[in-house]
């Protein structure tokens, strides 16, 4: 593989194509949390991408030092996503359905935060094998323009959940956890079927 406008527009497609989980998750913060503030969207938004940039060079390691090992792993990302999105999901629907006063002063905690951006970058960790002729320049390259995308995509979610999320107020967490426990069920069925 070599540098070309070709490799700009494949990251930039695989960022697009692997944020759509995290931007979902965004969205669903967003209609959590509707009085949220610039800077912790910048965080969060900032987590997605980072994650959804790790895992891929992660891949990409593994392909090249330790790939029958990654092989045996790689059938337990679809298990995992779906616990880890499947629990948050459940605790924001239970969370939702307490007194709308509680719920409309929910926040999203660092350690949810961390879960969720684990849950739903996993599933880049087969990036790795998609960017195996790459470089090690051309895979870090392309996880930064990954970063960058994932980045855009989540904040627009975070802004878009937000914006609904004052109207909805208390069964905003119900929805937002709907969407998570749903995002968990599609990451599973794609990834075993």
């Amino acid at each position: 593989m070599e540098w070309n406008p070709l490799f700009f527009v494949n990251s930039i497609l695989l960022g697009a194509g692997l944020s759509m989980d995290a931007f979902s998750v965004s969205l669903a913060n967003g209609l959590n949390e509707p009085g949220m503030s610039k800077k912790k969207m910048c965080a969060i938004a900032g987590v997605f991408a980072f994650f959804q940039a790790l895992m891929p060079i992660i891949g990409w390691v593994c392909v090249h030092t330790a790939a029958r090992y990654f092989a045996t792993f790689e059938k337990m990302i679809p298990w995992i996503a779906l616990l880890l999105l499947l629990f948050i999901g459940g605790k924001m629907v239970v969370e939702g359905r307490k007194d709308e006063e509680e719920v409309s002063h929910a926040r999203i905690s660092l350690g949810v935060l961390l879960v969720q951006g684990i849950a739903t970058s996993i599933d880049a960790l087969s990036v790795g094998f998609t960017i195996a002729a790459y470089t090690p320049a051309m895979a870090f390259a392309s996880a930064l323009i990954i970063a960058a995308v994932t980045f855009c995509i989540c904040f627009a979610g975070l802004i878009a959940g937000r914006k609904f999320g004052t109207g909805l107020s208390g069964k905003a967490a119900i929805l937002g956890g709907s969407i998570l426990i749903l995002i968990g069920i599609e990451i599973f069925i794609t990834g075993i079927f």
